[in-house]
């Protein structure tokens, strides 16, 4: 009977030390999804803000203020281009996708999302 109980007694404490191992495995996976949050986040923003930047010169507004105003502050370095060719034109925002912290520190590579519109004709609106 004490070797039975003996046994027992080392199993104690098993848990805490499986857990406390297990700890730096656990954060790094969730910094690796917050990390892909941020990218896919920074892919939705650029494509938006090149949609409204577009918009907004295809009826004769400012396109670059109209990019710039849909984005958060982390990220407001936007490049925010408008070319016009013809009856279309194109907006093209560039983003830098954040390190874990927006606004903090960004990876050097930008993100890109492209629109286009057709400009309206002045006299076709009622």
């Amino acid at each position: 009977m004490p070797a039975y109980g003996r046994a027992t007694r080392d199993d104690r404490g098993q848990v805490a030390i499986e857990f406390l191992g297990m700890v730096p495995l656990i954060l790094i996976t969730l910094a690796v999804l917050w990390q892909c949050v941020l990218v896919g986040y920074t892919f939705t923003l650029a494509g938006n803000a090149a949609d409204e930047a577009a918009r907004a010169g295809a009826v004769g507004g400012d396109c670059q203020e109209a990019g710039r105003r849909h984005l958060g502050g982390a990220w407001s370095g936007a490049e925010v281009a408008c070319p016009t060719s013809g009856d279309m034109v194109q907006a093209t925002v560039k983003l830098k996708v954040p390190v874990l912290i927006p606004g903090v520190v960004s990876f050097p590579f930008p993100v890109t999302g492209e629109a286009g519109a057709v400009k309206e004709d002045e006299g076709a609106r009622p």
